[in-house]
């Protein structure tokens, strides 16, 4: 299967832009790309289904995990598992970008925003 840039929506979290590319499949798995902006912040939340692999494309975010701070740059890896407290916040200049993988797939109902 093959999924083009151009047949994804992108959605708009609070400023952050997520590409979803498996939103409109049934997978086990789902993957996005998720562009950042300078000065965006991702609120504390948690996941009741999923772990969550945040692996850094460009750029720099600041990860918060169970209130425990660590700068992220391109290359790296950030494993948040369910039911673990994370949020992070672009403090760069620039804009980043991180592919995103939900595992189970992404549901919004299983999502809990502080």
């Amino acid at each position: 299967m093959i999924v083009k840039r151009c047949s994804v929506d992108s959605i708009d979290f609070n400023g952050i832009q997520i590409r979803d590319y498996t939103s409109k499949l049934d997978s086990r798995s789902s993957f996005a790309v998720v562009t950042v902006p300078s000065g965006a912040l991702h609120v504390e939340s948690w996941s009741r289904r999923s772990d969550k692999y945040y692996y850094v494309i460009s750029g720099r975010l600041e990860f918060t995990l169970d209130g425990e701070q660590q700068v992220l740059s391109a290359g790296d890896l950030c494993v948040v598992s369910k039911g673990q407290h994370f949020s992070y916040q672009n403090r760069e200049l620039k804009e980043a970008q991180v592919c995103l993988v939900h595992t189970p797939s992404f549901d919004l109902n299983s999502e809990v925003f502080i």
